[in-house]
């Protein structure tokens, strides 16, 4: 389990570099550029995933059923990874496409995210052959990783309901990017964002 939540832990740092960077800064996915809402909302439901992840395997032993229930919650993430590289790849044509260092980060994310799987799949399949229930019992890793995971857990959290904020097109949900507007023939990406 300790080395499953380092990589989970680098995971994070590089799940957070990918949000800020280029979802953020260089794609401006929440400045509402048109049709980034499908987008927007596989990260959304992706953040909450992860930041239950984040949040509770530190800190509690999901045993008997409950490990099936975090062997579909795991599942579910990779379906809806999956999901979001199709959809990225449509939705991305008005500002040029994924950038090619995303594609880079997001190709070793995955890579990595494999890594924990190898990691955790053993302790889910010896957990699920435990009585049922959801215990809180610390992993064994230092207390500051555990700290790390669940301050990385709230990052998460609060970036999936922004996304999901801006995926609404609610006031303010642009922040702090210009509004874009609705693409046209005389119309360009969002400042920032790379032509095609």
């Amino acid at each position: 389990m300790s080395t499953a939540l380092w990589l989970l832990a680098i995971q994070g740092v590089l799940g957070a570099l990918d949000t800020l960077y280029y979802h953020e800064w260089r794609a401006r996915l929440p400045a509402g550029v048109p049709g980034t809402r499908p987008e927007l909302l596989l990260h959304a439901a992706r953040d909450f995933l992860y930041a239950l992840l984040f949040g509770s395997l530190p800190w509690v032993a999901w045993r008997g059923a409950w490990a099936g229930v975090l062997a579909l919650v795991i599942a579910t993430e990779i379906v809806i990874t999956l999901a979001d590289f199709v959809v990225e790849d449509r939705v991305r044509q008005p500002l040029g496409g994924v950038f090619p260092g995303e594609r880079c980060m997001h190709t070793v994310m995955a890579i990595l995210y494999g890594a924990v799987l190898a990691h955790l799949a053993p302790v889910l399949l010896a957990a699920w052959e435990l009585p049922t229930g959801l215990v809180m019992e610390p992993a064994p890793v230092s207390q500051a990783l555990r700290v790390g995971l669940s301050l990385m857990a709230v990052g998460v959290l609060c970036s999936g309901v922004r996304d999901f904020y801006a995926a609404l097109q609610l006031p303010g949900g642009h922040w702090p990017w210009h509004l874009a507007v609705p693409a046209g023939p005389e119309t360009s990406a969002p400042s920032g964002a790379r032509q095609g």
